[in-house]
């Protein structure tokens, strides 16, 4: 282009050859302004210079004065066009910065280094205002139209913040500069706050005018200090470029024809490869200041990445990336490598930490990936958020995840609205919403039954007796004719949501998703699901919801079963279980996937409770030291409402009948059972069908694996043997550890009360030895076996041998009973004799006798050659006599006494419960 002006040689060290190498800067004229480029910028690679090439490659000084005339608008280039176009495309990069990023200056300074390091040729900075900024802003105004004369001392807090940061950051120029800026705005929010306190009242638009003033300081601040690095770069008020129209729901929506001519004439005003700009704010097609309302900044961002059309758009936040689950809630949450945009914008509709969905929009159509990135931990690659492809890869191998995560929304109602006379009826639907629309409410989710007889649907709870009003005003006529049944609200409710673009590929995903919950003894209210299948909603208890999160998040992403446990009665058995606990507890997590956290352990006088679990090397101290008073309403409570963990065990160590009592509302509750204590299944018929029916009914476990044969596979071989079609005729076995030792050991010349005082010293009896002797312990395992085999016997039905003397039932100790006990050895000492004479031994054992349907605990004699007669130490042994196993019966063996081998069985027990509830085989 041609214009007027004279070129005059004068000699200036401003102007040397160095700064007017092509290959290093090229400048122009904007007014008095000199604006320039570095060697990355367009402008720099040129074909031809607007000066002669001769004089650049001799490297002469030249020194010259323009006298033009330059409008605002106008480039004048000696040679160049008219107006500096916009280059778009890859070169951009966009980065946007968050309030707690730049919250005060040392965070600043780290943003700086970020912008300075990024490689890319252009880059543009939406930087949201300082760190409780926009707060202090919002608060001014409240202040100021409430007519609080504090909004002045709050102004000048404000303006504080920011000075003492800028002096903090800036010198020379910069900080003048700066200071001046900031001071005038301050005066013009004061006569502007002066304005409202006397009207009373803030329009939306003046109440956007002040509220984005911290973008602007932040933004002139981030600027001043990277151009102090000795980068080039520009600061942009977004008023002046993005432009918004406002609709009805409180949101915007951007004009983008308007905003990219804003952007071409700012930017031919402002030539610059690094512009820092303001997020949050933008101006109305009336120029009027506005805002974007909620996350305004990221969708500043994802805006202004369409219209440069960048290569990619990062978000910088305080966190690693997105989670597939809030990890305040679900400690093992994983961050997600890769997000399609539709995944990410269904998590962010159902409450995720990710982005707001509108932020998704503007990035889509030209397929610019967003990266969440961690400012405060820039080795962490963050989350990227893209177009997937079918073969969607994560570390170079295919997803095996078809939910990509959990989100959920609290603090809902659900709506139900029902009646027969909704069905085929046109239009009753449209009616509902119309209501629900005009009161200005959100609807979450709707559900509607397949037969119309139902519609239902998810509000705030804060917006729900509106709801509820206007839809009884409106079906007024209908509820009378019971046309509608009834309109129903349920409080207190939360969304669940699960999402995964590859969901809609992946056969059983809701099966598994809705399997988990039930699992975890999760109701479900109501459920929802699009046609594309990127998620399944449903809607649970507000109290419920945390379990149910962890829950389904264990089940799909293989993190640790984590279950809270209760120990009823840490004595010899549970002593010995919390030491195995502790000893296999890393080696459960390491490979196996299974957290078992001690939340709780009671005995009969004090109880220790813990949040994050006992440390259980340490129990004993911490029990004697820290424990408080037994309370065992207190301590089921605390064990199962830690809302952290979805599952909770109560295990029971005890032989106590009145914790047994305890057990059907345990399960009732979702509480799973675990115990070695036979009170349960040996007491009351009807207490125990009772019992059983529950444990059937629901997806709550109850095992008890231990109660007959401590640690061997009774109970499970029997049940095994039932369910695959089976048919016991007869069980019969050694059912006593300490019976079977006794016996084993009656030989020779042994006097029967000496074997008894051995077993007692080698801690094979319970501390009163006729509690063994008795038989009623053997009875309780031949109840519990024939209850399991179909039989419903009493214990009084049962006939006991008591190998307790008559006399000495009534002795006031065991050490009188041990005394005393030697009077009466000449008895079983005959018969240990007519048995040896015949070739036979004593045993003691328990008999159920199918086919008569009737049971028995007595002392027999057995063939030497008989496998009950080839036993040693305190070892058990039982028989199956079945259809299957009829000429030779089925053999179980094994050690049937002693602490470790109980607890292990419990042990087992508590493991199998974590199979059932997801964790890997």
């Amino acid at each position: 282009m041609a214009f007027s002006s004279s070129i005059s040689p004068c000699y200036s060290s401003k102007f040397s050859s160095k700064s007017l190498n092509r290959q290093n800067y090229f400048k122009a004229v904007k007014g008095k302004k000199i604006a320039t480029f570095n060697n990355t910028h367009p402008f720099s690679r040129l074909q031809s210079s607007p000066f002669p090439n001769s004089k650049w490659e001799r490297g002469e000084l030249l020194k010259f004065r323009i006298r033009a005339a330059v409008t605002s608008e106008e480039y004048l280039l000696d040679g160049a066009t008219e107006n500096i176009q916009l280059p778009r495309g890859d070169i951009w990069s966009v980065h946007k910065f968050g309030g707690t990023c730049v919250g005060n200056s040392e965070r600043i300074r780290n943003v700086a280094d970020v912008i300075i390091q990024d490689q890319s040729e252009g880059k543009l900075v939406v930087v949201s205002a300082m760190s409780k900024v926009t707060d202090m802003m919002y608060d001014l105004i409240n202040k100021a139209q409430s007519r609080d004369e504090s909004y002045l001392t709050a102004l000048d807090a404000v303006l504080e913040k920011h000075k003492l940061t800028a002096i903090d950051l800036l010198d020379g120029d910069e900080l003048a500069s700066f200071l001046s800026h900031i001071h005038h705005d301050v005066n013009n929010l004061k006569s502007m706050l002066r304005a409202i306190y006397i009207a009373g009242h803030a329009t939306e638009s003046f109440t956007d005018f002040v509220a984005g003033h911290g973008e602007l300081w932040s933004a002139q601040l981030l600027a001043s200090v990277v151009r102090m690095s000795g980068v080039e770069c520009e600061w942009m008020d977004t008023r002046e470029v993005l432009v918004v129209n406002p609709t009805s729901s409180n949101q915007v929506d951007p004009d983008y024809l308007k905003s990219g001519e804003r952007l071409e004439k700012w930017y031919s005003k402002n030539p610059s490869m690094t512009i820092i700009a303001t997020g949050f704010i933008a101006s109305t097609p009336q120029d009027i200041p506005t805002t974007l309302k909620r996350d305004g900044s990221d969708f500043s961002a994802a805006i202004m990445g369409a219209l440069f059309k960048a290569r990619q758009v990062t978000i910088w936040t305080d966190v690693d990336g997105v989670y597939s689950a809030d990890p305040r809630k679900v400690s093992e949450a994983v961050i997600l490598k890769t997000l399609s945009y539709q995944e990410a914008w269904e998590m962010s509709y159902f409450g995720a930490n990710v982005l707001h969905p509108r932020t998704i929009v503007p990035v889509m159509q030209y397929d610019i990936p967003i990266v969440i990135k961690n400012i405060f931990n820039l080795a962490a690659p963050g989350t990227m958020i893209c177009r997937s492809t079918d073969n969607e890869l994560e570390d170079g191998q295919t997803s095996v995840f078809p939910v990509k995560g959990f989100a959920t929304i609290d603090k809902l109602a659900l709506v139900n609205v029902e009646g027969t006379g909704m069905a085929g009826v046109p239009g009753t639907a449209s009616d509902i919403f119309d209501a629900v629309k005009n009161v200005g409410a959100n609807v979450i989710m709707i559900s509607q039954a397949s037969s119309e007889h139902s519609v239902c649907f998810a509000v705030p709870e804060k917006e729900v007796k509106v709801v509820a009003d206007v839809l009884e005003s409106r079906f007024g006529q209908a509820l009378s004719s019971g046309r509608l049944s009834q309109i129903s609200v349920i409080h207190g409710c939360s969304i669940l949501a699960a999402v995964g673009q590859r969901m809609a590929s992946t056969s059983g995903v809701s099966a598994t998703f809705f399997s988990a919950l039930a699992k975890a003894n999760i109701n479900i209210r109501a459920i929802a699901q699009g046609c594309s299948e990127f998620n399944v909603t449903v809607v649970v208890k507000q109290e419920e919801c945390v379990r149910a999160l962890r829950a389904v998040h264990s089940r799909f992403y293989l993190s640790r079963t984590s279950i809270a446990v209760g120990i009823v009665g840490p004595g010899l058995i549970g002593g010995t279980l919390l030491e195995q606990l502790k000893d296999q507890s890393a080696v459960l997590k390491e490979k196996f996937n299974i957290d078992l956290r001690v939340m709780g352990i009671t005995g009969k006088r004090s109880m220790l409770l813990s949040d994050s679990g006992i440390d259980l090397s340490k129990w004993k101290e911490l029990l004697s030291e820290k424990g408080e008073m037994a309370d065992l309403n207190k301590f089921v409570q605390h064990v199962s409402e830690n809302y952290f963990i979805p599952n909770s065990v109560l295990v029971d160590c005890t032989a106590d009948s009145h914790i047994a009592s305890h057990y059907y509302d345990w399960l009732q509750r979702g509480i799973h059972v675990v115990t070695p204590n036979k009170k349960a299944n040996s007491g009351p018929l009807d207490q125990y069908l009772k019992l059983r029916d529950l444990q059937r009914q629901s997806y709550t476990h109850y095992f008890y694996e231990a109660t007959v044969g401590a640690g061997l596979p009774i109970i499970s071989t029997l049940r095994g043997l039932l369910e695959t079609g089976d048919k016991i005729l007869r069980i019969e076995g050694i059912f006593s550890g300490t019976l079977s030792y006794i016996f084993n050991n009656f030989a020779g010349t042994k006097a029967f009360s000496q074997v008894v005082k051995e077993a007692k010293e080698a801690g094979y009896t319970e501390p009163d030895p006729r509690d063994d002797l008795s038989g009623t312990d053997v009875a309780r395992k031949v109840i519990i076996l024939a209850r399991e085999s179909g039989l419903d016997p009493e214990l009084s039905d049962i006939p006991v041998q008591s190998l307790v003397p008559e006399p000495l039932r009534a002795t006031a100790s065991a050490e009188d009973f041990l005394l005393d006990l030697p009077k009466f050895d000449q008895e079983l000492s005959e018969q240990r004799q007519e048995a040896e004479d015949e070739g036979e031994v004593l045993r003691y054992v328990g008999v159920v006798d199918i086919v008569n349907g009737k049971g028995a605990v007595e002392l027999r004699r057995y063939n030497k050659e008989h496998p009950f007669a080839q036993l040693s130490g305190s070892d058990n042994i039982i028989a199956f006599t079945t259809e299957r196993y009829c000429k030779q019966p089925l053999i179980v063996r094994g050690p049937g006494a002693g602490a470790e081998v109980t607890a292990g069985g419990v042990f087992s027990d508590i493991l199998r419960l974590a199979s059932y509830l997801g964790a890997p085989s």
